[in-house]
């Protein structure tokens, strides 16, 4: 089974654009996906594909309320089918409020005799719905920042998948990356693996290679290096929709750069695919 987090210390919109396409991709190499959105702001993953949530109706059952065993419903219940051929728990606004709720029942667990790990929730929640057996591919997306979404993303996970930008600040994230891993290995209490870097929105051929030079010499796999595609990318966050749908609806000329990305977004998936195997 493949599990992974995606995680960018940068955050931004390409952490999410990359678990998008890895989606559609897997999908397409006929696994069963499902994505879930741990990201309380409006622009996540469930903006992105477009996905009709009640993540604004407080009385809604959603993955905030299973994380602290306060469910209105079962758990598939959550599942919605995206038009791209895989499924999605879709984010909520109670997620905003994760850390408190999380503390909350702790407590309250604590007061009754009960164990209540709050960074191994989604774990638990996956494993009580049976989702391992239902699905061979789940990707998380939670915020970048450090807190109760992405250890709980990582402690069901176990793995990360790493877009890097092309900065300065996004080489020394990677030089620091060890001990960004540790830390995490630390508070959530788990082995972490690095599945893949990937640096994208790079810019000419020999920069590309000098990236994956870089971080393959630190011992991570970097199986590709996407280049600038920003109209690519801003059209499928305009058209809610993913790369691969974007450009067989909205193209009406296919543009050999974009369909290399879309040539190297399976080759990743068919990497991670085999990593998993």
């Amino acid at each position: 089974m493949l599990t992974y987090t995606t995680y960018s210390e940068a955050g931004g919109v390409g952490k999410t654009t990359l678990a998008s396409n890895l989606a559609d991709a897997h999908g397409q190499h006929d696994r069963d996906v499902l994505v879930i959105d741990l990201d309380p702001q409006n622009g996540s993953l469930t903006y992105l594909l477009g996905v009709d949530a009640q993540r604004e109706d407080s009385n809604a059952d959603n993955i905030a309320r299973h994380l602290i065993d306060r469910p209105k419903g079962a758990f598939e219940d959550l599942i919605l089918e995206t038009p791209f051929g895989f499924d999605l728990v879709p984010s909520h606004n109670m997620l905003e409020n994760l850390a408190d709720l999380l503390a909350r029942a702790a407590s309250m667990a604590e007061d009754l005799g009960e164990e209540f790990e709050r960074h191994d929730q989604l774990r638990q929640v996956l494993l009580n719905a049976d989702i391992p057996d239902k699905y061979d591919t789940i990707v998380v997306d939670p915020p970048a920042t450090a807190g109760p979404h992405l250890y709980n993303a990582i402690g069901a996970t176990r793995s990360l998948v790493i877009p890097l930008e092309p900065t300065g600040k996004g080489m020394q994230s990677i030089e620091g990356l060890q001990d960004v891993v540790q830390g995490f290995e630390e508070t959530v209490g788990v082995t972490v693996g690095v599945l893949a870097v990937v640096p994208n929105g790079v810019g000419r051929t020999t920069d590309q290679q000098r990236y994956l030079t870089r971080i393959r010499e630190l011992g991570y796999d970097a199986p590709v290096a996407i280049g600038e595609r920003s109209s690519l990318f801003e059209g499928c966050w305009d058209k809610q929709t993913t790369a691969f749908a974007y450009v067989n609806e909205y193209r009406s000329r296919k543009r050999d750069h974009e369909m290399e990305t879309l040539d190297q977004l399976h080759e990743l998936a068919s990497h991670l695919e085999e990593v998993s195997a």
